[in-house]
């Protein structure tokens, strides 16, 4: 009876570590600073509070950067070295960085049409 029990019960708690697992793994974060390089398939942001400088993966036909209300999208070609911005990412994917959201800066660090 024990063994039973103990057989349904450890499938069970591996099932729900599975299920619980991902919520932070999955978990975005946000990196700001000053675009080094950018390209059709990868962004380069530099901190210059931090010296820390991260590149990111962009996926084909990537639509995700916007304005500070989040109602106007822009164009990856708006992006340009030197331009400030806030990139949400995660790394779920092979553990490779990626851009899930841009967004456009202005030279003091807000995001434009901030209001």
């Amino acid at each position: 009876m024990l063994r039973t029990l103990l057989s349904r019960l450890v499938p069970a708690a591996f099932a729900l570590v599975l299920i619980a697992a991902p919520a932070t793994v999955l978990a975005a974060s946000t990196f700001y600073g000053i675009t080094v390089h950018v390209s059709t398939n990868n962004i380069k942001v530099r901190n210059p509070q931090s010296k820390q400088t991260l590149s990111f993966e962009i996926l084909p036909k990537f639509d995700r950067v916007f304005s500070a209300d989040g109602k106007t999208t822009y164009q990856m070609r708006k992006i340009k070295p030197g331009q400030y911005v806030g990139i949400v990412y995660d790394q779920k994917a092979l553990g490779i960085r990626h851009a899930d959201k841009i967004y456009l800066m202005d030279n003091e660090n807000e995001r434009i049409g901030k209001q």
